[in-house]
């Protein structure tokens, strides 16, 4: 007789052992109608699983997560079904749920088309059509491998090959005939999965990741709980790739990518000043924070890497060489280890902490060819580390006063929307839960304080201690992880980093690493796209163009351009011998906020015609007036 606990707390008495269905039906029948699946005991369930014990059931609909996983899990599935019905002869591999949809890997021949991916979709709406039965069944591990082998799916009984022999085997029915290898859960039936689907491109992907391994194609695809939300993502993809920072970032002429150096970027002028921009505003945001920078070489002997552990846990992600005297050096991935030498050189004392230092520090690390996407994904980037060693009585504080900085700068940039998840200790970690009790407090209590909302990723820790993720939200919804505080109770013990206490005992500091873009080549990517290339002004690498309307007036604009340069921004002069409404098209597409005409009316009373990016209206200023105004908006909002 199991009594259900519902998250309100509300109990629900059953005379015997009970589906999730039958529990719903019990809540409402309205309910019933959009349950999609549930939790039980905090475990996600089928809702044809049966309760026979006292529980905590918790319902989930496709407004929760865990509702849209399975619409998306579902999804996988009949493409799947409706693939193997519509070209005999094709294999399914995996098909998992990822961010914002699903994909599944086939083996088959012939390439599939974009024609192929219309009648798939219409195959699938068809088996939501006939909501067709969902089952599960827990199979013998021999029958499983004999069966899919059997039946021409070499692929699928390599993947029940790998699976630990004491780890239960479940196959999912969706209707009469197809089946699958699947942990599950799933939906009741095919008709609960709706409409709201559409099968997004084909590429290749490799078998189990390998390039060794068979090439096979995969179809992706994404499924939302109404066709509202379809419509929106669809919107949303459309302008992404309006936006594509590679497209804007040629058009700007910022920077390129050459086959020779892979993902590494060759940053043109005016990308160089971009760069150098957000450089010297976070140089200046960081020594007003009180932070000492640093600059720690791109080359260290393995032997470091191998006492602070990346060797053995990061090793296969490093570039590497051996010198003719056989001494081997790794290209640094992180900064981590050269900054504690750094930390290192001289005694230390307690009244030296919080002792904070930032680096902007080149790192390589090796990504698949495959996976290098622009500046979002690269080998070579510039981090915008910092490391505070403080004591453990000073995390509460040193963790709060990051926040806050993080949280300033991000608005600087025009990022307000952000979300920041917390991540506790894993079960496998290192150092005393005396010392953990303190930094997940200290890390929890600079989150509360910050006013943001946030989320807790049960046991996601680095095994050295809790972290934080700022999660900035763009302009068109669009999340990115950027950065991060972690508390590390582990490298700095592990390098021989130590401070004297005022009893003058010799202690080991804690060290918590920090970044507030990660990346600055992956945040330029996100800023030209949150932007779609239209910086605030004072972000531009090109600020105002001058065009005299003839040649008569060069002179006058060359003066004008020596001004605004003298007052810090960033001009060029346009003397070409093109038209003006020419010239108005081709610097409109680099996206220059400002273009400052000037012809016989400018001369005569020293003023400039603005023309702003994006409008046809036209505004005379003085020069004198212009440049103190401009001047004044070329520093970021908090500075």
């Amino acid at each position: 007789m199991p009594n259900i606990t519902l998250p309100d707390g509300k109990k629900l008495n059953f005379e015997k052992s009970v589906t999730g269905s039958e529990v719903v039906e019990k809540i409402s029948k309205s309910l019933a109608k959009q349950a999609l699946v549930m939790s039980v005991d905090g475990e996600l369930k089928d809702l044809y699983f049966t309760i026979e014990k006292d529980s905590s059931v918790k319902i989930f609909t496709s407004k929760d997560k865990e509702g849209l996983e399975v619409i998306r899990h579902d999804a996988a599935h009949i493409m799947a079904m409706a693939v193997q019905e519509l070209y005999p002869g094709t294999q399914v591999t995996i098909g998992p749920v990822i961010e914002n949809g699903f994909f599944y890997d086939f083996a088959r021949k012939e390439p599939f088309t974009s024609d192929d991916l219309k009648k798939i979709e219409k195959k699938m709406s068809e088996i939501v059509d006939k909501d067709v039965k969902t089952r599960r069944e827990v199979w013998d591990r021999d029958k499983a491998i004999n069966h899919f082998k059997k039946i021409g799916e070499k692929y699928k009984a390599e993947i029940i090959e790998s699976i630990p022999k004491n780890e239960e085997l479940t196959i999912y029915h969706h209707g009469d005939t197809w089946h699958d290898l699947c942990r599950g859960p799933h939906l009741e039936s095919s008709g609960k999965i709706g409409k709201a689907f559409k099968l997004t491109k084909v590429s290749g992907a490799y078998w189990r990741g390998d390039s060794k391994n068979e090439m096979l194609q995969r179809i992706y695809g994404t499924s939302w709980g109404s066709q509202k939300d379809l419509n929106d993502y669809l919107m949303r993809i459309e302008e992404a790739e309006k936006r594509d920072h590679r497209k804007i970032g040629k058009e700007m002429d910022l920077f390129h990518f050459r086959e020779e150096s892979p993902g590494a970027v060759f940053w043109h002028q005016k990308g160089w000043n971009l760069f150098q921009k957000l450089v010297s505003y976070m140089r200046m945001k960081q020594d007003n924070a009180g932070y000492k920078e640093i600059n720690t070489p791109e080359i260290l002997d393995r032997s470091l890497w191998e006492k602070s552990g990346h060797w053995e846990k990061f090793g296969a992600n490093m570039f590497t060489s051996t010198t003719p005297d056989e001494k081997v050096f790794a290209i640094k991935p992180m900064n981590c280890p050269g900054c504690v030498q750094v930390f290192n050189q001289g005694l230390k004392s307690y009244r030296d902490l919080p002792l904070k230092m930032s680096e902007f520090g080149k790192v390589h690390r090796y990504e698949p060819s495959g996976a290098l996407h622009g500046l979002m994904r690269v080998r070579a980037f510039t981090q915008d580390d910092a490391h505070i060693f403080c004591t453990e009585e000073q995390i509460t504080e040193e963790c709060l006063s990051v926040t806050n900085l993080i949280l300033e700068i991000y608005k600087d940039l025009g990022f307000e929307d952000v979300i920041l998840k917390y991540s506790d200790r894993p079960d496998l970690r290192v150092g005393d839960d005396e010392v953990w009790d303190k930094s997940e407090a200290a890390l929890l209590e600079a989150i509360k304080a910050s006013k943001l909302e946030y989320s807790i990723n049960k046991g996601e820790g680095a095994f050295y201690g809790p972290k934080i993720e700022f999660v900035l939200r763009d302009a068109i919804g669009r999340d990115w992880q950027c950065g991060t505080l972690q508390v590390d109770l582990n490298l700095p013990g592990r390098l021989g980093a130590s401070f004297v206490d005022k009893d003058g005992n010799k202690k080991v500091p804690v060290m918590l690493h920090r970044a507030l873009f990660g990346s600055l080549e992956r945040f330029i990517g996100i800023l030209i796209e949150n932007y779609s290339g239209k910086l605030p002004f004072w972000l531009s690498p090109l600020q105002t163009i001058v065009i005299p309307i003839s040649e008569d007036f060069d002179d006058y604009a060359k003066e004008v351009n020596n001004q605004l340069k003298k007052s810090g921004i960033n001009s060029e002069v346009d003397l070409k011998n093109h038209n003006l409404n020419y010239k108005i098209r081709e610097h409109s597409l680099t996206k220059v906020p400002m273009l400052l005409i000037c012809g016989k009316k400018e001369v005569d009373s020293n003023t400039v015609t603005i023309r702003r990016l994006d409008s046809k209206k036209q505004e005379t200023m003085d020069l004198k007036k212009f440049l103190i105004k401009y001047s004044a908006l070329n520093k970021a909002p908090s500075i």
